[in-house]
């Protein structure tokens, strides 16, 4: 049965240095898929960067709605701005920063209904 689920209803991850809600998963009932909304603020003056993650054995894909950053990769430096998107294949370290001067808004998907048990 299709369904509409709220970003006012989002679960937020309380990850550091963003803003992360995870709208679509397992815990609201997807099979296999899990949608995260992503928003990095720009980074204060002598802030420490975030360290890279890395996702066992699924593929992230972030669509960038706004802003700009670059995601740090084992495979290079990806510039990324409105529009774009990344594939990140499983097991590469990445981390995804701000670089302009408005927030980084994202959508983050996985093909799983549990990220956090792969990460």
């Amino acid at each position: 049965m299709a369904r509409v689920l709220k970003q006012a209803e989002a679960r937020n991850l309380g990850l550091p240095g963003r803003k992360s809600l995870e709208i679509v998963s397992g815990n609201t009932g997807s099979h296999a898929v899990t949608l995260r909304l992503v928003e990095i603020p720009v980074p204060a003056p002598g802030e420490a960067p975030r360290g890279r993650h890395f996702h066992t054995d699924t593929e992230e894909c972030i669509y960038v709605m706004s802003g700009a950053g670059c995601t740090e990769s084992d495979s290079g430096n990806h510039a990324l701005s409105a529009g774009d998107t990344i594939l990140i294949p499983p097991g590469e370290p990445h981390v995804t920063r701000n670089t302009g001067s408005e927030p980084l808004v994202l959508l983050c998907f996985f093909p799983v209904a549990r990220v956090t048990n792969r990460t």
